[in-house]
């Protein structure tokens, strides 16, 4: 069974910070990328931020400058920094595993919750 364990989301202030961290499997964390997406109530699920394996990133215009994308590979994990936090980044945060072009993992999902 494929896991992929999100953790760190949480309530925090705007201007605040967080860092989610999705853990999964030395398989898993082999795919031909890796990131974030994010959906808020009554809207479309967004991607976020993308790593591929050669470690190229890319973001939603929204975050740029503000969020980060890293990736630990001794353990495994995939972290998003997100600094300079803003209400409208409150959603439920999925961490994502492009396995190949028709094969994606999912995360449970975190919410993130940003109060102004």
């Amino acid at each position: 069974q494929v896991q992929l364990v999100e953790s760190g989301g949480g309530l925090v202030q705007a201007g605040g910070s967080l860092r989610l961290s999705c853990a999964t499997s030395k398989t898993i964390f082999s795919s031909n990328a890796m990131g974030w997406y994010r959906q808020a109530p009554g809207k479309q699920r967004e991607l976020v931020a993308t790593m591929t394996r050669s470690g190229s990133t890319n973001y939603v215009d929204s975050v740029k400058g503000r969020f980060t994308i890293s990736r630990d590979n001794a353990k495994n994990t995939v972290y998003l920094q997100m600094n300079s936090l803003k209400p409208e980044d409150t959603a439920v945060y999925y961490c994502y595993a492009r396995w190949s072009p028709l094969v994606d993992y999912w995360g449970q999902g975190t919410q993130v919750t940003v109060s102004s």
